[in-house]
């Protein structure tokens, strides 16, 4: 026993230097002479108080995994603690494997010591790019949930939590505790959490480095735990036989678990390490006390580089570790050192768990099998979250075996209508159960919680060490976890670009009772700003769905559950809607941008685009569409459903725009109106990069709430139909497509719809039956072509004519055509790559070449039939070219299609010359 304390008693010591080193040297690394100024970082950065906690467990762990052969990971909580963990990834060999220079040589020292914390080398706190974490170093409270998570259906890991005195005090931790009640150990591994009390945060003690050892007893006992301390004198003995004690109380638990006996209340070891803080440095400096004091907690004696007294201090305390008899310039570490670690198949910082490697994708059932009929559109009643319900089922069902997939809500499952994996699964309870208890097991596979932190932690250690998992809570509360979220994607920026991490399953969140039906639970139920957060963010890999119906929440279902290394949330409510799409089309339409343009509510060359982006959001919007076109069927009204939003990215230069192809949905230069789930603000940021992002007009959540009735919360906020229909009018006369004195009819109108509305439920308390029973009623009422237009006005109103493929021969068509317009007095502006005037005017190689300035009313194309979609395409992006005149023949269908798209009004098989004699003829 003695020769097994020193040898790891030498490993500590070796760890303890070389943390010191990273967080002070620049040079002289093995101080093979006296330090200098020089010798020191320019910008000393990093926590000391911390690490010889992080260090001594490490040694010891280290002896335990090689011992017993045992399958173990570190889950860090002070992430602060980054040069002991490195140090001690350094040791073991696990750097090296990752980051060739730290080889574990001189030149290996020299590179971990003076690359940490300097630009372009190693954090200062823990972060992706370090082998063997699941969790970012910066905010703390989430290792016990994540090293739980990371257990479940892993039943051969030992996950060493080492949770520091102030983490503690956080709200995750607190609750994280009662975890242990949730995990059965015949079919999951083991979390042995490490308290350590060393007495100080940054600058004021910890709580409980203030409770007597019988208080702390007491709360862990009562937590559930069997608690052991470890504390001086004899730290070290003490440790190795507590550790041997905790690890077989962890097997026998397991195995009495696995004999298939009945259950059982088990009481799993957890240990309380009391040190001071910052252990083993300078005692003192100038008579004030510096070990065990807040002065140990970051950088000790920060003005060491001009201060000789400070100076001296720190080479004794470097020297006080007796590294020379450690290390060996020439033959490296000393045996006694490198006795400690464990063979490479069991170094803690490699273990597979960490890295993705026990990821498999999961079986996922056919969709169309649990598709529904769609009869005519908007007239039966569908629910999102129940068909979601049912596909989570059949997932269960289909991956028994392997074991891989979770479910997490916080008490919610059945108020979330996702009850029905009930039918194949229960939710994971190990205490005692009563008999009015309903659908619990010890080993269910839904895990609740009322505690969405914890729950977020759970989910994270599941998917971090290759598992699937679904995340389910009210919208409001998803803020609850929302800074977790925004660390988990910290996280993953650098996971999915570091080589040697592995794919992993994404991230998926489910946000139901969502603000706009949150009408009886009030104002404090009533927040999208989980979504705001997410979406300002800037990757791409985050992504946010909106399924309108069952068939939609399919879609998204599938392509979420399937998709990799992403962030992915879906929003949707829990009460009947109407079901608008297909399977197939939601599918495309998820293909295809995740937008769609619907032909149920579609005007060729619209007067406006209308956008609908939710479930409610899109009801609200079909129904303005259906009161303005009964009203008024001349104004043409294209409307548009987002199903899929992304956040921004620039990656490699290349920017991701939030909303692919904008254009082609909103057209160019049409007036839109956006329907959205949250918050108006976050619409119009993404809009600012469409084209003539003035045009847009955004809906959405105004932070009026109430306890009132469900379509008072639309109208409230302006998202409802009367509302949406009152500005499509305005917008109509405003582009004088309808009569001064019409609009002011159907403004009066539908205001005097929203007033009646308000004093029916002031007096009866609930939505009338025309709006709680409103249905869409089928195909739109027939519009203006863009047949129909007639030529001559186009021509009447235009000035200046862009001729693509303009030719410098007289007896060219192209070249009669204008030259004759030229006479009449229109302005010919030709596009041509391969001449440089005709006609007196210079020729230009494309569209897009001719300054802006310059106003064009009509592009008249002279090209082959293949080429015009290419010509349309640089229309479009010039922008404000309203007219496309093709000359007969070089007409195409995806021609057509892609005018209709944008919104281009074309005119076809029609010659311009014999338009303008028609003119002539008429005048």
């Amino acid at each position: 026993m003695n020769k097994i304390l020193h040898n790891i008693n030498a490993y500590i010591r070796a760890a303890n230097y070389l943390t010191v080193a990273q967080i002070y040297l620049q040079d002289n690394f093995l101080l093979e002479r006296p330090l200098k100024t020089e010798d020191i970082k320019p910008k000393l950065s990093g926590h000391w108080g911390t690490c010889p906690g992080i260090n001594f467990v490490y040694g010891h762990a280290n002896y335990l995994v090689k011992k017993h052969k045992q399958s173990a990971i570190l889950v860090l909580g002070p992430g602060h603690g980054m040069p002991g963990l490195q140090a001690n990834l350094f040791l073991e060999g696990t750097l090296e494997k990752y980051y060739q220079k730290a080889e574990r040589n001189a030149e290996g020292i020299e590179y971990i010591s003076k690359m940490f914390t300097w630009p372009y080398g190693f954090s200062s706190h823990c972060s992706p790019e370090t082998p063997g974490l699941m969790l970012e170093g910066g905010e703390l409270g989430y290792s016990l949930a994540s090293a739980y998570g990371a257990v479940l259906d892993n039943p051969d890991l030992l996950a060493i939590c080492l949770i520091g005195d102030g983490e503690a005090e956080t709200g995750a931790i607190a609750t994280a505790w009662h975890i242990n009640k949730l995990i059965d150990p015949a079919t999951n591994g083991a979390v042995l959490p490490i308290l350590h009390v060393n007495g100080y945060k940054i600058s004021g003690p910890a709580i409980f480095g203030r409770m007597s050892n019988r208080e702390l007893k007491e709360l862990f006992s009562g937590y559930g735990y069997e608690p052991f301390f470890v504390a001086a004198p004899n730290i070290h003995e003490k440790m190795l036989k507590v550790l041997e004690t905790c690890h077989g109380r962890i097997k026998r638990i397991q195995r009495e678990a696995r004999k298939a006996n009945a259950p059982f209340k088990p009481r799993f070891p957890m240990i309380i390490l009391q040190t001071p803080k910052g252990w083993t440095t300078v005692k003192e400096l100038r008579g004030q006390q510096i070990e065990g004091t807040i002065l140990a907690h970051q950088v000790v004696m920060p003005t060491v580089r001009g201060d000789e007294q400070e100076l001296q201090a720190l080479e004794e305390w470097m020297r006080s570790y007796h590294f020379e008899e450690l290390f060996d310039k020439e033959k490296g570490f000393a045996k006694e050192v490198l006795s400690v670690t464990p063979d490479e198949k069991l170094r803690m910082g490699d273990n597979p768990s960490m890295f993705g490697k026990h990821y498999k994708a999961l079986v996922l059932p056919k969709a169309e099998k649990l598709a529904k009929e769609i009869g005519m559109r908007g007239e039966i009643q569908s629910n999102a979250l129940r068909m979601l319900g049912s596909y989570l089922k059949e997932i269960f069902v289909l991956n028994k075996k392997q074991r891989n997939f979770r479910l997490l809500s916080p008490d919610e499952t059945y108020s979330n209508r996702l009850d029905e994996v009930f039918q194949v699964t229960s939710r994971a309870f190990v205490w005692p159960h009563l008999s009015s208890d309903k659908d619990m097991a010890a080993d269910g596979r839904v895990m609740e919680m009322l505690s969405e932190l914890n729950l977020h932690g759970l989910a994270q250690g599941y998917i971090l060490s290759g598992r699937h998992a679904v995340l389910a809570t009210y919208e409001a509360f998803a803020q609850i976890f929302s800074s977790m979220a925004h660390m988990y994607q910290k996280f993953l920026k650098y996971a999915r670009i570091v080589p040697w991490r592995l794919d992993i399953p994404s991230m998926n969140y489910v946000l139901t009772s969502t603000v706009w039906r949150q009408e009886r639970n009030g104002y404090s139920h009533q927040n999208p700003s989980f979504i705001s957060g997410l979406l300002e963010k800037h990757n791409d890999f985050i992504k946010v769905y909106f399924p309108v119906d069952d068939n939609s929440m399919l879609a998204v279902a599938e392509e979420t559950l399937s998709s990799k290394n992403q962030m992915n949330v879906i929003v949707a409510g829990k009460t009947p809607e109407p079901r608008w799409l297909t399977l197939s089309e939601a599918k495309t339409q998820l293909q295809e941008d995740g937008i769609g343009i619907w032909d149920l509510a579609n005007d060729k060359d619209p007067h406006l685009v209308l956008v609908g982006i939710g479930d409610y959001m899109t009801k609200e919007a079909l129904a303005a569409f259906a009161l303005v076109k009964k009203d008024e069927p001349s104004i043409r009204i294209r409307f548009v459903n987002i199903m899929r939003l992304q956040a921004a990215c620039s990656c490699e230069n290349t920017f991701h725009p939030q909303i692919p192809n904008a254009e082609k949905y909103f057209t160019v230069d049409k007036p839109v109106i956006v329907n959205f789930h949250g918050y108006p603000e976050v619409m119009k940021a993404m809009l600012l990069g469409v084209k003539n992002p003035q045009r847009f007009s955004v809906h959405g959540y105004q932070e009026k709430g109430a306890t009132t009735t469900p379509f008072d919360m639309l109208v409230r906020n302006e998202t409802d139909r009367y509302h949406l229909a009152i500005e499509i009018v305005e917008i109509a006369a405003r582009e004088g497509v309808l009569a001064e004195d019409k609009k002011t009819m159907m403004v009066a109108t539908y205001q005097k719809a929203l007033g009646e509305h308000t004093e029916y439920i002031k007096r009866f308390g609930e939505d009338p039956a025309e709006i709680e029973e409103w249905q869409w009623e089928g195909v739109a009422p027939v519009t203006i072509e863009v047949a129909d237009i007639k030529h001559e006005d186009i021509l009447k109103n235009a000035k200046t004519i862009a001729v693509v493929g303009l030719s410098d021969k007289p007896e060219r068509h192209s070249h009669r055509v204008a030259k004759y317009f030229q006479e009449k007095g229109y302005r010919i502006i030709p596009v041509n790559p391969n001449i440089q005037e005709v006609l007196g005017e210079k020729s230009y190689p494309s569209l897009s070449a001719i300054p802006k300035t310059v106003h064009i009313d009509i592009v008249d194309i002279f090209r082959k039939p293949e080429a015009v979609v290419e010509c349309m395409k640089d229309i479009v992006d010039r922008g404000n070219i309203k007219t496309i005149w093709l000359a007969e023949g070089v007409n195409t269908p995806e021609a057509e299609r892609f005018a209709q798209d944008y919104g281009l009004t074309m005119v076809t098989n029609f010659c311009i010359m014999d338009a303008y004699k028609k003119i002539e003829v008429e005048v």
